[in-house]
């Protein structure tokens, strides 16, 4: 795909986010959007940050180091939000690479972030992952111990969670569990809400995403990850 249509296809993106806003009598600017440029490398994302997009969410950390670090040097005011699982060893690394931490969905990823952060003096704002249609397969807390979780994560860990994230099961109709996420979060005294991705993200607009994290609509298809 050339780069001149990934622009275009950012530029259409960022319409729908703005019409979706209008139809539900919200402003445009209430709605961030994350472009998720896992898989792609520098010379692919480095238009995208030319044209103006500013935030970004990788799944990996290890991926998220081969590029960004050398991304920012050039563009301080990127803000890069992890999407992905964390793994209690990499968070040392994630506390270092990213600016937003979407995948708090455990106590013992609160207690490392908490330490991590401490130790390097940095307070990254944070999400509460829910896995909304309780699916074994997805990472994520409950849905039913969701505001416990997120009061244990803010007042015996101190992590500053601002919001929750979730993705609702493939091939169901989004628009159900994007409400339960936004009435747990009401529930626990947080604002944001990080829902809604390339095939759904004008249903999450509709039922008060504050963030859409969209990656295919923008980059294309992913090229496949080779294992080494």
């Amino acid at each position: 795909m050339t780069m001149e249509t990934v622009i275009a296809q950012w530029q259409k993106v960022k319409e729908n986010i703005a019409k979706a806003c209008i139809d539900s009598r919200r402003a445009p600017e209430d709605v961030q959007l994350i472009a998720v440029s896992k898989t792609f490398g520098i010379e692919e994302i480095h238009p995208l940050l030319e044209a103006g997009q500013r935030v970004f969410g990788e799944n990996r950390v290890q991926e998220a180091k081969s590029k960004w670090p050398q991304l920012r040097e050039e563009f301080p005011d990127l803000k890069l939000h992890l999407i992905g699982p964390l793994q209690s060893n990499k968070t040392e690394e994630a506390v270092q690479l990213f600016d937003v931490i979407e995948t708090v969905d455990r106590e013992k990823i609160a207690k490392f972030l908490q330490e991590e952060m401490s130790k390097q003096n940095r307070r990254l704002p944070c999400y509460v992952q829910v896995n909304i249609g309780e699916e074994p397969q997805k990472a994520g807390i409950a849905p039913n111990k969701a505001v416990e979780f997120v009061k244990h994560c803010k007042n015996d860990h101190h992590l500053d969670v601002i919001g929750l994230m979730c993705i609702p099961p493939v091939g169901e109709n989004p628009g159900p569990y994007f409400a339960l996420l936004a009435k747990l979060a009401k529930e626990a005294g947080v604002k944001k809400l990080s829902m809604g991705m390339s095939a759904d993200y004008e249903t999450a607009i509709a039922f008060g995403a504050t963030s859409v994290r969209v990656g295919s609509a923008i980059f294309g298809h992913r090229p496949p990850i080779v294992h080494q």
